[in-house]
């Protein structure tokens, strides 16, 4: 049932289309430079085209970045702040951080900032950013870092020592909408140093760059100018020809300053520049003190309201802007008309009164308030990382010289050439604020699972969004990621479908079944496209390549294998034998009002059951299960027939005991031919395929399940995952077996040798760019899926299947506990332990000890195989924040009754 706050009477507004409030929020990236659509470079040097130092002065292409900034859903007015300490060689204008080839383990951002807070409909939000008072190591960070091997730590912020003696300001930005048109922004700075100093604190507003690019058509600029304000208030107008007028008002004691946003040539490319007053005019006004950078008319595409704060030590010091749409404010109906600072914080505290009676029916009445905190950052952190995207492939590769039309054109090495249709500019949930400003195809799947606590018509819009027309390639592809939308990502999509639907029954008391309807159709494209790309010899036997795990085995599986040969994956073949699965669970549900649909779910369990044979084929001399190890492992299969066995104990021989799903008693009930067609379909094979006469039966309770694994494999399989000493980790299931730490893979091929090891935390490897880290940390959407699948699996066998949890400890759990235990772990990564310390911020003793940094947490890319310390990418809230569901799960899964459904079918 749907509850009753103002941020859900919002919510339904923005739904029904009442009340655009979604029409403002966080869409503006953290970083838009290195980025693949910002290339054109000839050789695709994406991450050194465009680089931190030339963002301040060169206009983007494709969008824009700011700190803590927001701006309209189609991207084209962004309000940030900047901020300058009086020491750094430039203005903050953006996070700083290395491209791939300066990191020793790739990209990585160094700056401190924190999504606190925010509703889904960015009524409020609330981000922190740590501002050191000394000057910025810009050059010490990216001279250590290259310095330093694969075999060496990184070199952070907090080892330069900026932070010594607490010389940095706690930055605060919050906003608050007092309409979906009018909006506040309050900045407040805590000088947590020993000694008074000096802020400049501006927050900036700018319009995106879309007139300086041929496309074809004149595009009208748009201007900013300054205007006469009400006595204290100084104000400028924002006018442009789609979005209208906007008054952006500061206190009257700001400096309004005025540049264009546009390309600083002379500085970049020794060329003269059009307008005097360029993108980095503010910069060079405020750092460098020159005057002449910015307009003095008062005009121009980006301004600043210029702040100057003396804050005594240990004192605070606050900022205070308005962003209304003019009618808004000229009819007076904005509290700003009467000032700014009193309705501030009359609104404020409201709105955050708000949120805390929104987030109070969603998170879980038994939680404890530190695991409650936990959940409501990891959702704020997803709310934060919506992103607006915009591509058109098909200019961008006329821009690079390639007309995708052209026959008789060259080959080319540019990138996405096939993905000429793709037309983008929508806000999309993305991976990370930072470090992937794109979207990942499996990525985004596994948002939409905690998104749709928060907002579930947002997570249904991303579920359906790939699978559009001007995303979806002809043939049925997903595309997968920017830097080679060809490659594959786990067919993830069909679960995530099912989840949100079912998490919108809950809200609403019924799904959305034209949702389910419209996905199952597209996905029966990009199943067929499975079938015919990725099953090349026709055995049900896949070949998915990357599949999202780029470092797991012992070659790059996108790229040609040694010797000519190819590869039977185990995780690729479990993978569609779980979008086999959920496939058939959307079309049953649908069969429920629509006969037709029974069909499809015959279509689906015979699909499923030809993969599952194919696994186990009868009488064969090499398949993928290894009955010695009892284990599954990829093989190589060689030109002239020969097979090998790659025997890495990874994620990818743990994905078949996830594929398993438990029917419905109702469903045989209901349409008992199905079973009957079934059975008629498995006798005709019964002779050559005995195996098929023993699918298990009906449990105790009605309810029949299909699964790749049987029971003995099950316990097999499950005594090496739960072996501590190999995949159960005090923090999760690692990614490869912690055996390989002293039993390493090692493969001889033609002289040349591949191997694996385990790897707790960064690769020590530069497949896939240096940036691979899948050779044992804990990564939380894998997880999930296994966790999924012993749920699953508890659905059918009950407590009558109990198993050792840990392998040799005696302690015998059904496997709805050995779930509980997984997510236990999972889940205090984050939680404080019984000395106060969070494993996630492992030995960084500033996170643990002090109280200004102790309850800011970082959604890490991936965890400490052995301590849970995060590592990677550390604003990789997007599939890290399904942390959130296992709190959500929590209850369920100590109970039996509806554990199945909890978990998201």
């Amino acid at each position: 049932m749907t509850a009753n706050t103002p941020e859900h009477r919002r919510l339904e507004q923005a739904r029904t289309g009442e009340i655009p409030w979604k029409s403002w929020g966080p869409y503006l990236s953290e970083r838009q430079w290195g980025t693949v659509r910002e290339d054109y470079s000839a050789g695709g040097d994406a991450w050194n085209y465009f680089t931190h130092d030339q963002a301040r002065s060169r206009a983007y292409r494709w969008g824009e970045d700011g700190i803590a900034g927001i701006c309209d859903d189609r991207q084209r007015l962004c309000l940030a702040l900047a901020l300058w300490n009086g020491a750094d060689p430039i203005l903050k204008e953006r996070m700083f951080g290395l491209n791939n080839s300066e990191g020793n383990h790739g990209e990585d951002v160094k700056e401190y900032w924190f999504y606190v807070d925010s509703t889904p409909t960015h009524s409020y939000m609330k981000c922190q950013y740590k501002y050191p008072q000394r000057a910025f190591p810009y050059m010490d960070l990216l001279a250590t870092n290259r310095s330093r091997s694969k075999q060496q730590m990184e070199y952070e912020l907090l080892d330069t020592g900026i932070f010594d003696d607490n010389r940095y300001f706690d930055v605060v930005v919050e906003y608050a909408k007092d309409a979906h048109n009018d909006i506040v922004m309050l900045v407040t700075a805590d000088n947590r140093g020993p000694d008074a100093a000096t802020l400049h604190v501006l927050p900036t507003l700018w319009f995106r760059n879309t007139w300086s690019w041929e496309d074809g058509h004149a595009v009208a600029k748009p201007t900013i100018a300054a205007v006469d304000g009400n006595s204290g208030i100084t104000t400028a107008r924002a006018s442009h020809a789609e979005l209208g007028e906007w008054l952006l008002r500061a206190a009257g004691s700001a400096e309004l300053l005025f540049c264009e946003n546009e390309t600083n040539n002379e500085r970049l490319f020794g060329v003269p520049n059009a307008s005097p007053y360029v993108k980095d005019g503010i910069n060079d006004y405020v750092v460098a003190g020159n005057r002449e950078a910015v307009n003095p008319e008062r005009t121009g595409t980006k301004v600043a309201a210029h702040h100057v704060l003396e804050i005594p030590a240990g004192d605070s010091a606050s900022v205070r802007v308005r962003l209304t749409a003019s009618e808004v404010a000229e009819s007076g109906a904005s509290s700003g008309k009467k000032g700014l600072a009193k309705p501030f914080e009359r609104l404020f505290s409201t709105r955050r009164d708000e949120a805390d009676q929104y987030y109070a029916t969603l998170v879980p009445p038994t939680l404890k308030p530190d695991g409650a905190m936990v959940m409501r950052q990891a959702l704020a952190g997803l709310l934060w990382g919506k992103q607006y995207y915009e591509y058109n492939v098909h200019r961008w590769l006329l821009d690079h010289g390639v007309n995708p039309w052209d026959p008789a054109a060259p080959a080319t090495s540019v990138r996405n050439v096939q993905w000429f249709h793709m037309l983008a500019g929508d806000v999309i949930s993305m991976p990370d604020k930072w470090e992937y400003p794109w979207f990942a195809a499996w990525d985004l799947a596994f948002h939409c699972a905690p998104l749709s606590l928060v907002d579930v018509d947002f997570a249904k819009e991303q579920i359906e969004l790939l699978l559009r027309t001007r995303y979806m390639h002809p043939n049925g592809q997903i595309s997968a990621y920017e830097w080679n939308f060809s490659d594959v990502n786990p067919p993830v999509t069909a679960w995530a479908a099912l989840y949100v639907y079912e998490r919108e029954a809950e809200i609403r008391g019924e799904g959305d079944r034209q949702f389910l309807t419209r996905v199952f159709d597209r996905l029966l494209t990009n199943f067929t496209w499975w079938v015919n790309r990725k099953d090349p010899d026709d055995r049900n036997l896949f070949q998915g390549g990357f599949l999202g795990l780029d470092n797991i085995g012992i070659f790059d599986r996108s790229a040609p294998l040694p010797g000519g040969g190819t590869l039977e994956q185990a995780d690729g073949t479990a993978w569609m034998a779980l979008y086999c699965q959920w496939m058939m669970q959307i079309a049953a549900e649908l069969a429920k009002h629509d006969p037709a649909y029974v069909d499809m779910v015959l279509k689906f369990v015979s699909h499923f059951v030809w993969i599952a044979v194919a696994m186990n084929p009868p009488e064969a001399d090499t398949t993928l299960w290894n009955e010695q190890d009892g284990f599954y492992y990829d093989v190589m299969r060689m030109p002239d027939g020969q097979t090998i066995e790659l025997k890495v104990r990874s994620l990818v021989g743990l994905l078949p005991l996830c594929a398993a799903t438990v029917l419905p008693a109702d469903l045989l009930e209901r349409h008992p031919e199905l079973f009957e067609r079934l059975t008629e379909g498995i006798a005709r094979f019964s002779d050559a395929l005995p195996q098929l006469t023993q699918l298990p039966g009906p449990n105790p309770e009605g309810r029949r399940m299909v699964a790749l694994v049987d029971e003995s494999r099950i316990r097999r399989i499950l005594e090496v995952m739960l072996d501590e000493d190999e995949f159960l980790g005090p923090h999760g299931i690692r990614a490869i077996s912690r055996r390989h730490l002293e039993q390493p893979v090692i493969f001889d091929w033609g002289g040349q040798e591949y191997n694996v090891h385990y790897l707790p935390a960064e690769s020590d490897t530069g497949m896939f760019g240096g940036n691979s880290n899948w050779r044992g940390p804990v990564w939380f959407p894998m997880n999930l899926v296994i966790l999924r699948g012993l749920v699953q699996l508890h659905g059918y066998y009950g407590d009558r299947l109990k198993v050792e949890c840990p392998t040799g400890s005696g302690r015998e759990l059904d496997l709805l506990e050995v779930a509980s235990e997984i997510a236990t772990r999972l889940a205090t990564t984050f939680t404080e332990d019984e000395k106060g310390r969070r494993p996630v911020y492992g030995g960084i003793e500033k996170f643990q000890t002090d109280p200004h940094w102790h309850d800011l947490l970082m959604f890490h890319e991936y965890f400490h195989g052995d301590n849970g310390a995060g590592i990677g990418a550390s604003h990789q809230t997007g599939w890290t924040g399904t942390v959130a569901l296992l709190y959500v799960m929590s209850g369920a899964l100590n109970a039996e009754e509806g554990a199945v459904e909890a978990v998201g079918e």
